[in-house]
């Protein structure tokens, strides 16, 4: 199987990107596939939450050639883990000036082989990082909250890989819209997802994310849910989303 390099993007924070990267990279790993986490946003939210919060070597320091893709990811708990850290600010800022400063990071994760998929957690922007995700991704998965305001943003990010997918990565495909912190008791959720049925193009996933006091707890712990509290709704939710990641 060719690796599969994922960005799961959206500009908004707060929405569930870093739980989805970690969960269903965990659950995918729980079904037999073998996964790389790449953590690209600044605040390193991804690599905190798996208690990785001062690795000696980071993502910046591929980006600036200090050190190589594989001397930098870590293992954890059966998912390998490039680590992010605050100094992907001024690579960010580095970038701005480079010819195709779009390409790096498609050309660092050439080195990375065996991995059925690569999930890239983007930072809570549409910003160089991001753009670099989108060249060097196969696929984009969208978390979204059942929002009147994440329509507007969805929008955007549409906007976004279209704009990606003409100028730098023509085979670039929304792979579809993850609904997270869904709450079946709003009648907001439902009228959200039901105006998304109506109205968006893009695949929705049916297994939702619901809700979950565990999936809030399990970063305090440094484990993804399902090595946190496989019982929960939070880890059977995302392993039902990622059996039908596989099947879609």
């Amino acid at each position: 199987m060719k690796t599969k390099v994922v960005a799961v993007i959206n500009q908004k924070g707060g929405t569930g990107k870093t739980t989805t990267t970690i969960n269903l990279g965990s659950a995918l790993s729980k079904l037999g596939k073998k996964v790389l986490l790449v953590d690209l946003d600044p605040q390193s939210n991804l690599s905190y939450s798996l208690a990785i919060p001062n690795p000696e070597k980071t993502l910046a320091g591929v980006f600036l050639g200090d050190n190589s893709l594989q001397e930098t990811w870590v293992e954890k708990d059966g998912l390998w883990v490039v680590p992010g850290s605050n100094d992907l600010v001024d690579v960010e800022i580095s970038l701005v000036t480079e010819p195709e400063r779009e390409k790096f990071l498609k050309t660092i994760l050439a080195e990375a082989k065996g991995f059925d998929f690569i999930l890239i957690d983007c930072p809570p922007s549409l910003s160089v990082l991001t753009l670099n995700a989108l060249t060097a991704a196969h696929e984009v998965l969208v978390p979204l909250q059942m929002e009147v305001l994440t329509l507007q943003g969805l929008d955007q990010i549409m906007n976004t890989i279209q704009k990606v997918k003409k100028a730098f990565n023509s085979q670039l495909k929304v792979k579809g819209i993850v609904v997270v912190m869904f709450d079946v008791r709003r009648k907001l959720s439902q009228e959200v997802l039901e105006y998304l049925h109506e109205n968006v193009k893009e695949k929705i996933f049916r297994n939702h994310i619901r809700m979950n006091v565990k999936l809030a707890e399990a970063p305090s712990f440094g484990q993804s849910i399902l090595d946190y509290d496989a019982s929960s709704n939070g880890a059977r939710d995302y392993m039902a989303l990622a059996e039908e990641y596989l099947e879609s």
